[in-house]
C-alpha cells in the first residue's frame, strides 16, 4: 500500500505530538530543572552583594605566663602592687613556687611586659623540710629556724660573702620581715647544681636562703638586681 505525502506528513506530526508529550512528562518529573535560565559565560552562580564581615575569634589571653601556676602569679601582682612604692624598678619579678620539689625549676623569672619566662633549680631551707624529701613542708620567719620565708621580698644591695657575690633581700611581709636580719640572701651553692638531681633526685637544702647553681645565681642575680621583686609561696 502506497502512502502519499499527505498521509506522510500527518504521522509526522503525530510522531512530534508523541515527542512533545514525552517531553512534557519528564519535565513534570524533574521541575526543578525546568524554566531555570542557563547563565551566560562569565555570568557569576552566585549573585554579588555586600559581604557581612566575619567577626574574628577573642585572642585567648594566658592567666599566667607558661609555666607559671596561675594563682601564684595572681598572687605575685598582688604583691607587686600592694609593695610598688618600695620597688625601684617593676619590669621583671622573680616568682618561687614552692609547691614544687627541688628537683624541678621552680624558680620563675617573668618579663611583665613580654610573659618571656626563664626557670631555674633553687635550694629551700633545710628546717622547712627537716626530713630531706625535696619538699618544703613548711615556712618561719623564726630566728634559728633555718627555713624559707614565704612572701613578698625586695632585691638590694650586692656583697662578696662565703659563697662569693651574693644578694640581699628585704622582707615585705609580716611573713618574711626578719629576712635581712636573719641574713636571707641570694647566693650560689654546690649543693644547688643540677648535677645533684642524677646523683640524690633532689638538690641539698639552704639555711633559709634562696641557693642556685652558680650559673643561674648570676643569671637571677643580673635579671632582678636593683629594687625588683621576689615573690614565694605554696599554693598547695
Amino acid at each position: 500500500m502506497s502512502i502519499n505525502r499527505r498521509d506522510m506528513l500527518r504521522q509526522v506530526g503525530l510522531g512530534g505530538a508523541a515527542a512533545l508529550i514525552s517531553g512534557a512528562a519528564l519535565a513534570a518529573d524533574l521541575p526543578g530543572l525546568i524554566g531555570v535560565p542557563k547563565p551566560f559565560a562569565g555570568e557569576p552562580l552566585v549573585p554579588v552583594g555586600p559581604v557581612a564581615p566575619v567577626a574574628a575569634a577573642p585572642a585567648v589571653v594566658p592567666a599566667a605566663p607558661l609555666g607559671v601556676d596561675p594563682a601564684l602569679f595572681a598572687r605575685a601582682k598582688q604583691a607587686l602592687e600592694r609593695h610598688r612604692a618600695s620597688l625601684r624598678n617593676t619590669d621583671k619579678i622573680g616568682i618561687v613556687d614552692f609547691s614544687k620539689a627541688s628537683h624541678d625549676p621552680r624558680f620563675h623569672v617573668v618579663d611583665l611586659a613580654s610573659g618571656q619566662v626563664t626557670s631555674h633549680l633553687v635550694a629551700h631551707g633545710r628546717g622547712s623540710d627537716v626530713g630531706h624529701t625535696g619538699f618544703l613542708e613548711q615556712f618561719s620567719n623564726a630566728f634559728g629556724s633555718n627555713a624559707t620565708s614565704n612572701g613578698a621580698y625586695s632585691t638590694a644591695d650586692f656583697y662578696q660573702g662565703k659563697y662569693g657575690l651574693s644578694m640581699k633581700v628585704n622582707g615585705l611581709d609580716w611573713s618574711n620581715n626578719n629576712a635581712l636580719a636573719r641574713a636571707i640572701v641570694v647566693h650560689s651553692a654546690w649543693y644547688a647544681e643540677a648535677d645533684m638531681i642524677p646523683l640524690h633526685g633532689k638538690l641539698g637544702r639552704s639555711e633559709g636562703c634562696f641557693a642556685f647553681g652558680q650559673r643561674s645565681h648570676f643569671d637571677v642575680m643580673r635579671e632582678l638586681a636593683d629594687g625588683r621583686l621576689i615573690y614565694a609561696d605554696k599554693i598547695a
